[in-house]
């Protein structure tokens, strides 16, 4: 990995601080309570050598003698964003998992997870206690939702203003790698969600001395980007390899790249990738690259197991959560009304090709055409889920999907997800059917607070008129302790459902995951009475097929003449209600 050019950088004998502050006339550095002026130098970098400046230092910089401001890539900030930013050894932490190279992509099987929330005691450390659960249960790869340091003691991630820096809420650096580290020894990969489309609301001082960074475009969360400058483009390519090298994280998932406004004649994306697969190259690991896109764009993917090469391995299919959303609970507002026609001509549209926009007008845009065709892509491109922590959060009382289906329903589309040949992804506690809802929430203060609430109370103004007082305060700390895991409830209600994902997962580990290298799609189709059949050839060229019954009335269908072994359900004349039968034929 080539030098960084942002952030401080120990030497052998001090450390060299840099700012880019192109509109600064004057950068000084506050440091063991006194100032020292930065060299000017080209480009509108500042920079200043420190004999004696160590691992553990805190130090800011001083804006033509008006403002002081943290480094906008401090490697940790123990006093929160406005506080003083900390010198960080990476090096001296001691990977005890010094061989882990990774996973291949095809093994993937995503928990995404919130570390405030996944336990009572919300660190980085707390959550190694249970990544023997995540083994068990058969997930292969756990996805941290964001970490760069955030305004306050609790947030989603999104509102993120210093990228190289894990919240200290959660703990220190060397917690974060003890996490991963203890994760690969366990043979768990590791995924963060980056956000590179907006800075968070508070605590972003960029503006005053690098205004250069943003464009007049806006997006829903603040500024847009400009990545056509070079040292801006840098900055976040750098960000996302410091994750991978000094964390050795072993993916990224990049969060509404639809969202970056200008991306630059050499889309930044396209640098990104190859920047990454330069890094995979010349290590030896398996790194993966996943995008939430709501362009569906098929030709920024890739799930080839080669490094990436300037394409990205999957995508988060909203498609597929939004169609079998509808199907599940009869709800159209919103953007699930572009799914209300024909929710089950959805999935089986998503099962049988990746999307289920690939150009179509959508009504919830304006008509305007939504994706590209993505027949030609690989089911392995395609990350599919039932939940996560937008569809959840995104509802005035966060309340999961256990609360909205019934079982039976729920389980049905359980054991498609899980064994069909796309990558699967649960959200925290869906493994035992948790009902913990994940409501929106954050710890800002003053006017901001006053917005969030406003911008709440606007957005789900039919809520706040019908429930009142009852919604959720995202500002509350009482919002927040209601969305950690109810891991008591594990051995309790959650038994049986943990034994039936358990079990789906294990069903895939054996029969499918290993053939999926070469999977390509197949044929799926829906009728009217709730039947869903499917099939996939595999990589070995055996065949996968799926015959389902999604309705509450038996169906007589001609299950037993579907080719192969059955490796999971129960065969018979008629296919119960909410039934799935998964059978394989191996060649």
């Amino acid at each position: 990995m080539n030098e960084r050019q942002f952030g401080a950088r120990l030497t052998s004998d001090g450390t060299t601080f840099r700012l880019w502050a192109p509109a600064a006339k004057r950068v000084d550095l506050l440091l063991d309570q006194h100032r020292h002026a930065l060299a000017s130098a080209a480009n509108g970098w500042f920079e200043i050598v420190m004999p004696g400046a160590k691992a553990g230092a805190c130090y800011k910089f001083r804006i033509d003698d008006e403002i002081d401001v943290p480094d906008p890539a401090s490697a940790f900030q123990p006093e929160d964003v406005f506080g003083p930013s900390e010198v960080i050894d990476h090096a001296s932490y001691e990977w005890r998992a010094r061989d882990w190279r990774g996973r291949p992509w095809h093994e993937t099987v995503l928990l995404e997870a919130h570390v405030g929330a996944f336990t009572n005691e919300g660190s980085y450390r707390a959550m190694i206690e249970r990544l023997d659960h995540l083994v068990d249960t058969g997930v292969t790869a756990l996805e941290l939702l964001p970490l760069a340091d955030f305004a306050g003691r609790r947030n989603w991630g999104y509102d993120g203003v210093l990228w190289y820096a894990p919240d200290s809420a959660y703990g220190r650096p060397e917690d974060l790698k003890c996490l991963i580290d203890e994760a690969h020894l366990r043979g768990l990969m590791v995924f963060i969600d980056v956000v590179y489309n907006h800075f968070g609301p508070e605590g972003n001082y960029l503006g005053r001395y690098a205004p250069a960074f943003f464009t007049d475009a806006q997006t829903p969360w603040g500024s847009a980007i400009d990545y056509r400058l070079p040292q801006v483009r840098a900055f976040a390519i750098e960000n996302a390899l410091y994750w991978l090298s000094e964390y050795r994280f072993d993916g990224l998932r990049l969060d509404a790249v639809h969202a970056i406004e200008e991306q630059g004649e050499i889309p930044m994306l396209h640098d990104l990738s190859r920047a990454v697969g330069a890094l995979a190259a010349e290590t030896g690991r398996h790194i993966h690259l996943v995008l939430e896109n709501d362009d569906n764009c098929a030709g920024l993917l890739d799930p080839a197991p080669s490094a990436p090469h300037g394409k990205f391995h999957a995508q988060w299919n909203d498609d597929y959560h939004h169609a079998w959303h509808v199907w599940l609970t009869g709800e159209k507002q919103g953007y699930y009304r572009d799914y209300q026609r024909s929710p089950l001509g959805d999935i089986a549209r998503c099962l049988g090709s990746g999307f289920a926009y690939q150009g179509e007008a959508s009504e919830h845009r304006g008509g305007k055409p939504r994706g590209e065709d993505s027949r030609a892509l690989a089911p392995t491109a395609f990350v599919n889920f039932l939940q996560n922590h937008d569809q959840i959060g995104n509802r005035p009382f966060g309340d999961r999907l256990e609360s909205l289906a019934n079982r039976e329903a729920l389980e049905a589309a359980l054991a498609i997800t899980l064994l069909a040949p796309s990558i699967p992804m649960l959200f925290m506690g869906e493994e035992w059917g948790s009902k913990t809802p994940f409501p929106f929430f954050c710890d800002f203060t003053g006017g901001l607070a006053d917005a969030v609430r406003k911008g709440r109370r606007d957005e789900y103004a039919w809520a706040y008129e019908r429930f009142g007082s009852e919604v959720p305060d995202p500002l509350s700390e009482a919002t927040f302790r209601a969305a950690v895991l109810d891991w008591d409830n594990v051995d309790g209600g959650g038994r049986e459902r943990l034994a039936l994902v358990r079990e789906l997962l294990s069903i895939r580990r054996r029969h499918v995951t290993p053939r999926l290298p070469g999977a390509r799609f197949g044929q799926a189709r829906a009728a009217d009475n709730g039947l869903l059949t499917a099939s996939w050839q595999l990589g070995d060229e055996s065949r996968l097929s799926l015959a389902a019954n999604l309705s509450g009335r038996a169906i007589i269908a001609q299950s037993a003449e579907m080719p192969g072994t059955l490796i999971w359900g129960e065969d018979g004349g008629a296919l119960k209600s909410w039934s799935v039968l998964w059978r394989l034929e191996a060649r």
